[in-house]
C-alpha cells in the first residue's frame, strides 16, 4: 500500500481517517510517524468516528493507552513516546493487544520500530504549513 492525501485541516484529517477506518478488518496496527502537533491524535479521533465509536478521544500521553470499544472494532490507541526498551514496551500490554483482533494505533512508533510486524500500515503526517498536513500511508502487507 502507498498512497498520500493532503489535509488542510484537522477536520479534513479526521475525515481522511474516518474514510480509512471502514477498510480496517481488525488485527491492524497503525504505526503513526510525525513530530508534536502534526494531528497524530486528530487522526485518530476520526478513525474512532469511522469504527463506530461515539465518545471522546483523547491522548493517551499519561495513560499510555486509550482504549475505545463499543464500534464496529475496538480501537486500542497507544503512546510510545516515554518507552525505552522491551522492558518497557512489555509492562504497556502492547502484545496482548495486538491479540485482540482490534485496531491497534500507536503513535511514537519510532520508538518501537523493532516490536512491529511485516503487516504493519505506517502512517507519517508531515507538517507543509500551519494548517495543511500530507498525510503518507505505506506498508500493510498481508499477515
Amino acid at each position: 500500500m502507498h498512497s498520500e492525501y493532503v489535509s488542510h485541516s484537522y477536520i479534513e484529517t479526521e475525515q481522511i481517517a474516518e474514510k480509512f477506518a471502514l477498510n480496517l478488518k481488525g488485527g491492524e496496527i497503525l504505526a503513526f510517524t510525525g513530530k508534536l502537533g502534526m494531528g497524530k491524535t486528530c487522526f485518530v479521533r476520526g478513525l474512532a468516528r469511522g469504527l463506530g465509536f461515539k465518545g471522546e478521544v483523547s491522548s493517551p500521553t499519561f495513560a499510555l493507552i486509550n482504549e475505545y470499544k463499543g464500534g464496529r472494532l475496538n480501537l486500542y490507541h497507544f503512546d510510545m513516546y516515554r518507552v525505552n526498551g522491551w522492558e518497557d514496551l512489555y509492562s504497556t500490554g502492547f502484545f496482548d493487544y495486538t491479540e485482540l483482533n482490534g485496531v491497534v494505533a500507536v503513535e511514537w512508533s519510532e520508538n518501537i520500530s523493532g516490536a512491529l510486524p511485516d503487516s504493519t500500515v505506517f502512517i507519517k503526517i508531515e507538517h507543509i504549513d500551519d494548517n495543511t498536513r500530507k498525510i503518507t500511508f505505506t506498508g500493510g502487507k498481508e499477515k
